[in-house]
C-alpha cells in the first residue's frame, strides 16, 4: 500500500512557489474530543484541491476550522497573512468564502437578499455581480423574490455557491456540494465549479464523497482517515492507484 507519509506522485503545483493557503499542524475538535490530528496541506493560487474520506474522517471539521467557525490550533497562512487566530468575518475579508455542508441558506430571506448577505463586507456596487450569478444560475434569476426555503435542494445549493461568490473570494471552500442532489444536478454543479476555477482562477478546496467526480476536476487530492492525512498527490495518480482506491476511496 502507498506509504501514508509520501505523496503518490509529485504535484505539478507543489513547486509553484508560495502556496495561497498553507496549513500546518491543524488540530480541531469538539470539546474534549480531538478530531483533526495535526493536518498539513496546501492550496496553490488557481488550484482545485479535493479532500476525500469516509464519513467521520474529519472533512467537515477541516472546513469549519479553516473558515473560523470552529476553534483550532496550528498555523494557517493565507496569501502570506497569518490567519491562525482570525475570526470568520476577518477570514472572509482576507478572501476565503465557504459553501457549507447542507447549503446553509437563510430560508426566510429571499434569493436576492441571500446574495446580498454574501456581499455584506463589500462597499462597492453589487449590480454586476448579481447579474453575473443570475446569468450563471438562471433558476435563481427566475426565483429572486422567492424565499430561499421554498427552493428545491439543487436550487438552494446553487444559491449557496452564488452567495459565497458574492464576496469575490480568492479561495472557495465547498463542503459536500453533491450531498442529497440528483446526479444531473451534481454534474451541472461540478461543471460550474470547474468553469469558475478555470476562467476566473478562483482556487477551490472541495470536500466530497463522490470520489470519481471530484477527481475528474481536481488537480490534487488529500485522503483523510480518522483525522489524519493518509495519502496525497495529484488527483490522476491517486485515482489510478489500486491500493489507495480500495483502502480509502471505496471503489
Amino acid at each position: 500500500m502507498t506509504d501514508a507519509a509520501e505523496e503518490v506522485a509529485p504535484s505539478a503545483s507543489s513547486a509553484a512557489g508560495p502556496a495561497l493557503l498553507e496549513v500546518s499542524g491543524l488540530h480541531a475538535g469538539y470539546g474534549p474530543i480531538e478530531v483533526l490530528h495535526g493536518l498539513d496541506f496546501t492550496v496553490q493560487a488557481g488550484e482545485m484541491v479535493v479532500i476525500l474520506g469516509a464519513n467521520g474522517a474529519g472533512k467537515t471539521t477541516t472546513m469549519l476550522s479553516l473558515s473560523g467557525v470552529l476553534a483550532r490550533r496550528g498555523s494557517l497562512v493565507f496569501d502570506g497573512h497569518d490567519i491562525s487566530r482570525a475570526s470568520p468575518d476577518a477570514i472572509v475579508a482576507h478572501g476565503i468564502a465557504q459553501v457549507p455542508q447542507g447549503r446553509g441558506t437563510f430560508t426566510d430571506l429571499t434569493v436576492e437578499d441571500n446574495l446580498l448577505v454574501g456581499a455584506y463586507l463589500r462597499k462597492d456596487p453589487l449590480a454586476d455581480d448579481l447579474d453575473r450569478w443570475y446569468t450563471t444560475f438562471p433558476r435563481l434569476a427566475e426565483r429572486r423574490t422567492q424565499k430561499a426555503g421554498s427552493l428545491s435542494g439543487g436550487e438552494q445549493q446553487m444559491l449557496a455557491i452564488a452567495r459565497a461568490l458574492m464576496s469575490r473570494p480568492r479561495l472557495l471552500l465547498c463542503d459536500e456540494p453533491s450531498q442529497g442532489l440528483a446526479p444531473i444536478i451534481v454534474q451541472e454543479m461540478f461543471r460550474i465549479l470547474q468553469r469558475l476555477n478555470e476562467e476566473d482562477g478562483t482556487a477551490v478546496l472541495l470536500v466530497e464523497q463522490n470520489a470519481n467526480l471530484a477527481m475528474d476536476i481536481a488537480n490534487r487530492a488529500y485522503v483523510l482517515e480518522t483525522g489524519s492525512i493518509v495519502a496525497s498527490g495529484d488527483a490522476a495518480s491517486l485515482r489510478d492507484d489500486d491500493s489507495v482506491r480500495k483502502a480509502y476511496l471505496g471503489y
